[in-house]
């Protein structure tokens, strides 16, 4: 943790740290707790993590979220099924994927790291879980504000 000075007052960059991340809860029910996500354009990154409270693992249950643009939905979907279980239903090194959790089990938590500036405001953003199946039911829009 470091501190700034601001205006005369001696401020903790934790303080401004918080906005710049969020934590989604998924379940053994195939949801996400939150179908949006909000990115202040002052965070230069954007720490994302996804915890799964469910029991089951990951090869019957598993989750991730995958950051995209809107437009590269249906094709980044398409090709993280056909990558298959063993590379964590996401296709490696795809450039359209802007950030991305490890597909986790229950009880298990992953993180991802957006960077920001990549993002053009003029865009339309989403995430969702690659898990067969899943993408009907877990997936929501990022705003950037």
């Amino acid at each position: 943790m470091r501190e700034i000075l601001f205006m005369g007052l001696l401020l903790s960059t934790s303080a401004f740290a918080s906005e710049c991340q969020i934590t989604i809860s998924s379940s053994d029910q195939m949801t996400y707790d939150q179908k949006t996500i909000a990115i202040p354009k002052s965070c230069e990154k954007f720490e994302v993590t996804l915890s799964h409270s469910g029991k089951l693992p990951k090869l019957v249950m598993g989750h991730n979220l995958v950051i995209v643009k809107k437009s590269d939905l249906e094709f980044v979907a398409n090709d993280a099924m056909a990558a298959g279980p063993d590379s964590g239903y996401l296709k490696a090194s795809d450039s359209r994927v802007l950030a991305h959790t490890p597909l986790i089990g229950g009880g298990e938590q992953g993180k991802a790291i957006l960077d920001v500036k990549k993002l053009n405001i003029s865009e339309d953003y989403v995430f969702f879980c690659t898990f067969p199946g899943h993408r009907a039911i877990m997936q929501g829009e990022i705003l950037i504000k």
